[in-house]
């Protein structure tokens, strides 16, 4: 009964409290269209086209794009399992890892990323609307910030069935653009000299860090699922959608950059509008469609992190009203950094994931390697709302984990605002995130096991692996 009760109910009820079984639904294929959707869009083609202005030729960008991907996602669709499992969402989980208060560290630069990227979408996709609906480019933000708000105030069901939607409108868009702009490459595609080892790899990153920023909420999405849905089924639609959908919409972005990498550099909207004029309004108003699951996603997710640092279990303190005034808030704060912000947006992409990349990649690996090595997915949900329970306070060892791992990446670090001494015996080449991932991981399981051997380890209990632990999917 209290599922159906569930199903009824259009406003979500809960925030960041634990799904419990009788009010889970959905279905597992419901994942590939929120991860589709928010990755067919302006901001993935915007991406793509860094290959070819970074220097790659065609060949060179598809195949980047498709490594970056296909690699990046593997991390956020592992992230994915975790809903079903545990019904909370990802920041609450991330308590086991650094303690009640430490996970204010990730929560903070989870805020960060969620308005840099509501700013990014917005700055692309302002005037696109403004053109469209022959209004002021002020008006054009303030719409498309209003109507992603009003998805996340009344919740996870109707988000859920507005990026069905979404899949449907981007996905036809960007085939006629594929189709159209296919058309238009040149009949020998221009190539050069092979790119440097460090030119590819700095390339790679990008991709990755683009999946690696949907690692801190990707489970939120999942959560709801049954208790029971099988963890390779969730991971293969998650993947799926994700990998496919951006591989697809950046070899795109490729494409048009080999075009006229000029044209798109400036005006990325209205290149695409222009390839098809007898549609050109049509693609306009698409492609603002488009944005709207990526901005849905952002202040759904503020909230949610939001919460998760100032309320102990989200009952009383985080109802339906709570979420729509802080989302108003939210929305009201990015429309404004939105219009403040410069249009000349492509410039910054590459710092902006990448910056992203060397503050996340420690976290998933600290946070995967909790889940699958250290706890083999066995947690015990309620001590995740104890401020002072089984996982504590700080977990000092953990933050001091990551905060050596970020540092860590510093002398590798290869791009436009910094480049570390050691790049340059390198080649170039930015292995930062890779150094980032190995550091964290294994200073991670060097603790656990320090702490398991000197006490009786916190959450010991929650950690005993059973014969039925999701080390590996089912």
């Amino acid at each position: 009964m209290g599922r159906n009760r569930s199903r009824g109910e259009s406003i979500e009820q809960h925030s960041i409290d634990y799904v419990p079984p009788e009010e889970r639904h959905g279905k597992p294929w419901h994942l590939f269209t929120v991860w589709f959707s928010s990755n067919v869009q302006i901001t993935g083609f915007v991406t793509g086209v860094l290959a070819v202005t970074l220097g790659l030729d065609l060949l060179w960008a598809v195949a980047t794009i498709l490594i970056g991907n296909l690699v990046g996602a593997v991390f956020m669709a592992y992230h994915s399992i975790q809903g079903p499992r545990l019904g909370v969402p990802q920041m609450i989980q991330s308590r086991a890892q650094f303690g009640f208060l430490g996970t204010l560290l990730p929560v903070v630069i989870v805020l960060c990323m969620y308005m840099g990227f509501g700013i990014e979408g917005g700055v692309i996709t302002g005037q696109a609307f403004a053109n469209w609906a022959h209004i002021s480019f002020t008006w054009s933000v303030i719409i498309q910030g209003a109507v992603p708000a009003v998805i996340a105030i009344v919740g996870y069901k109707v988000i859920h069935l507005s990026t069905r939607v979404v899949s449907v409108v981007s996905g036809l868009l960007f085939l006629a653009l594929t189709i159209a702009l296919a058309g238009h490459l040149p009949e020998h595609l221009p190539s050069g000299p092979a790119p440097s080892f460090g030119t590819v790899l700095l390339v790679i990153s990008i991709f990755v860090s683009w999946q690696l920023t949907w690692a801190p909420y990707v489970s939120d999405y999942s959560r709801y699922l049954p208790e029971d849905t099988p963890s390779r089924t969730t991971f293969l639609w998650t993947y799926a959608g994700s990998a496919l959908g951006s591989s697809w919409v950046m070899i795109l972005g490729a494409f048009a950059a080999t075009i006229s990498a000029e044209a798109v550099g400036n005006d990325a909207v209205g290149m695409l509008s222009r390839q098809i004029p007898a549609l050109s309004s049509v693609i306009l108003l698409a492609i603002v469609i488009g944005i709207v699951p990526a901005g849905v996603y952002g202040y759904y997710g503020m909230y949610l992190t939001a919460i998760s640092a100032v309320s102990a279990k989200g009952h009383g303190s985080a109802t339906p009203l709570v979420r729509a005034v802080f989302i108003v808030v939210s929305a009201a704060l990015t429309i404004t950094a939105t219009l403040m912000a410069s249009g000349h947006i492509l410039s910054t992409v590459e710092s902006i994931t990448l910056f992203l990349l060397y503050l996340l990649v420690p976290w998933t690996a600290i946070n995967l390697t909790d889940y699958y090595v250290v706890r083999r997915g066995h947690y015990d949900v309620g001590e995740l709302f104890r401020p002072r329970g089984e996982y504590g306070l700080v977990n000092w060892p953990a933050v001091l984990v990551y905060l050596v791992a970020v540092a860590a990446q510093i002398p590798f670090i290869s791009s436009s605002f910094y480049t570390g001494p050691l790049v340059e015996h390198l080649g170039g080449a930015d292995i930062s995130w890779i150094v980032g991932l190995l550091v964290a991981t294994v200073l991670y399981l060097a603790c656990v096991r320090r702490a398991r051997q000197v006490a009786q380890p916190v959450g010991a209990r929650a950690s005993a692996p059973g014969p039925d632990a999701p080390l590996a999917l089912d």
